[in-house]
């Protein structure tokens, strides 16, 4: 990785716990880049991640008979209903009063694209941040971290965002970009996950707005 930088003198107006967040990080100037990253589980291809929403994993919510992109649908939308017959773990239509865009989206499996289910810190990445190190079964449980890393958001904002970081990308929603970088930082911090300078820059200036 590249040289690591100390994170930018703390003000008096940051975030609560923001500084001890920053401390416990390890800071590069930017991500390396790391061959191998392949999520496609088809024969042959690399499948890094696991199969995607699996419930076969360690962690929160696994092995409880929900897929994960399902059980972060039921848990963080609002007016849900199910599918019959699938003990509440096919959500059909609700309604997500989505963090990234400040908005009110209608999620229904007529049009899934609208409403989709991010992971703050990329799986990409975290595979340029220390992933790509990992066993199969951690990297397994970081892709379905419904406790810390998941989040159901606009789709459009969600495909906008991609594999970026707070470094080149905060949500249109300029009330929640302090929480999104907390929450960024936070998943880095509990899985060891390097983050870059600029990362560290963006969560200082939103969060002592």
């Amino acid at each position: 990785m590249a040289d690591t930088e100390e994170p930018a003198p703390a003000t008096a107006d940051a975030a609560p716990g923001l500084d001890q967040l920053i401390a416990a990080l390890t800071v590069v100037d930017e991500l390396p880049t790391v061959p191998g990253y392949d999520r496609d589980c088809g024969k042959g291809n690399g499948c890094v991640f696991g199969p995607s929403w699996t419930d076969n994993y360690t962690g929160p919510d696994s092995h409880n008979g929900c897929d994960t992109r399902n059980e972060i649908l039921r848990t963080q939308l609002i007016d849900v209903r199910y599918k019959p017959n699938t003990h509440d773990c096919k959500v059909i239509s609700g309604t997500i009063n989505d963090p990234y865009t400040g908005t009110t989206i209608a999620f229904s499996t007529e049009k899934p694209s609208a409403v989709q289910v991010d992971h703050i810190y990329p799986l990409s990445r975290g595979w340029r941040a220390g992933a790509a190190t990992w066993t199969p079964e951690q990297r397994l449980a970081f892709a379905n971290d419904t406790a810390s890393n998941l989040l159901a958001s606009e789709g459009k904002a969600n495909q906008a965002k991609s594999d970026q970081g707070p470094d080149t990308w905060l949500p249109p929603n300029t009330a929640f970009r302090c929480e999104y970088a907390q929450k960024y930082l936070a998943v880095a911090a509990k899985y060891h996950l390097a983050v870059t300078a600029g990362d560290v820059d963006a969560a200082r200036r939103e969060c002592t707005r």
